[in-house]
């Protein structure tokens, strides 16, 4: 098909609807001589009449008859393809979003971002799956919206926002018979250890112990940051975890969080998303449902550092001791 062929399908459109040329010419703007020939050069393409007469008036052929819905169909398609897009409304998005992540950013954002959602688009859902290794992949591949994640190796031309930093902390059970309101590195060391590594990598706790020439015993090794919380809240093991994770459930689970006896460094969560996507109303609401949500659940980027680490002392005795 040639590009002036395609011109040729509101005039026939037309031709089709009125069955008259001077109405299909009033309705395309054109003359009457203008849309005779136009329907010349329908005629010889489609190797039919299309328009024949029928006493004093014109009729349909029964290919034009079978040709009216179909050809009526792509136009109005083609209409809503060129028509300026109808004003974005969140409330009625019917629609699934994809998302990985870990049950860290669950544990952190979840609360907030449920409840912006509820408030303003009941009818989304969110699937959530486990963060991997090369989460930029899926999102390439049109199988998944979002990452949120500690960012990697991703190819330049993704787009990234920063949500939140986080810090470590160390988790004890609250009565934890070795360890006291200061935990030492000799007695951090001598500890069995649990492991959250949800991509399966090795922990930076290892490596700033091994510029140290030390190592720990580790027992457990799992995927999930609820999993090693309750662990360490159900045994005498140490977890050093994401700070803001074990703040969320330290009350439920009758957790205590020491400061490291390590200089660990702290680290940004971030949305990650493809580039075709940067414009799209829908996922462009949804990033800024994940950035108001972290601005509301972590105002302050450096709140933790500003919490008493020691959560089972009194109301009274936390308070004089913040900042320490």
């Amino acid at each position: 098909m040639e590009a002036r062929d395609l011109n040729l399908l509101l005039t026939l459109d037309a031709l089709l609807q009125e069955a008259n040329v001077t109405l299909a010419g009033k309705r395309l703007g054109l003359s009457t001589p203008a849309t005779s020939h136009a329907l010349a050069r329908i005629r010889d393409r489609l190797s039919d009449p299309i328009l024949v007469r029928a006493g004093r008036k014109m009729v349909l052929t029964p290919r034009a008859e079978q040709l009216r819905p179909e050809v009526r169909s792509l136009v109005e398609d083609a209409t809503r393809v060129l028509s300026a897009a109808a004003p974005f409304t969140p409330r009625d998005l019917e629609r699934t979003f994809t998302i990985y992540t870990t049950d860290h950013v669950l544990l952190v954002l979840g609360p907030v971002i449920d409840r912006i959602l509820r408030e303003e688009a009941p009818n989304v859902s969110l699937r959530f799956l486990p963060s991997v290794t090369d989460d930029w992949i899926p999102l390439r591949d049109g199988v998944a919206d979002l990452s949120v994640c500690i960012l990697g190796h991703f190819p330049q031309e993704f787009r990234t926002r920063q949500l939140f930093t986080d810090k470590f902390v160390c988790v004890v059970r609250q009565d934890h018979p070795r360890v006291g309101k200061r935990l030492t590195l000799d007695a951090f060391v001598a500890l069995d250890h649990i492991v959250v590594a949800p991509l399966g990598r090795p922990s930076h706790v290892d490596s700033v112990l091994a510029e140290r020439g030390l190592c720990r015993r580790i027992r457990r090794v799992v995927p999930y940051f609820i999993s090693g919380l309750l662990m360490a809240a159900q045994s005498d093991d140490i977890l050093t975890v994401s700070d803001r994770a074990a703040a969320a459930l330290a009350p439920m689970l009758r957790l205590r969080l020491v400061e490291p006896p390590l200089p660990l460094s702290p680290y940004a969560l971030n949305l990650l998303w493809h580039p075709r996507l940067e414009n799209e109303p829908a996922n462009r609401w949804l990033r800024d449902v994940f950035v108001r949500a972290a601005q509301e659940a972590v105002p302050d980027a450096h709140a933790g550092a500003q919490r008493n680490l020691e959560r089972a002392k009194p109301r009274a005795r936390k308070r004089s001791r913040a900042g320490r």
